[in-house]
């Protein structure tokens, strides 16, 4: 009797350790949700700065510098006037 108490004992404490909801399967669980959290934190960001562009672009008419940063970073743009400097391209 003492050797099948012994052996369920020694049955349940490692399925409690490593079992598929032991453990171990919580502490991976919580890192992954501690991951997805920061991921959830940086798409927000995004949005947020998103949901500005839209603001900007649908004020009538369209805010000057924001469709200018546009027309620089988005289309490669620029005015007459501006210098361009070139760097090299990186041998690789």
């Amino acid at each position: 009797m003492l050797l099948l108490c012994l052996g369920l004992t020694a049955y349940f404490a490692y399925h409690t350790l490593h079992g598929r909801h032991g453990l171990e399967a919580r502490d991976a669980l919580l890192e992954r949700e501690s991951a997805l959290q920061f991921e959830n934190q940086s798409l927000e960001a995004v949005r947020a700065k998103l949901s500005r562009d839209v603001a900007l672009m649908r004020s009538d008419p369209p805010d000057p510098d924001f469709v200018e940063e546009i027309a620089r970073d988005v289309l490669g743009f620029a005015r007459p006037d501006d210098r361009i400097v070139a760097k090299p391209m990186p041998n690789g």
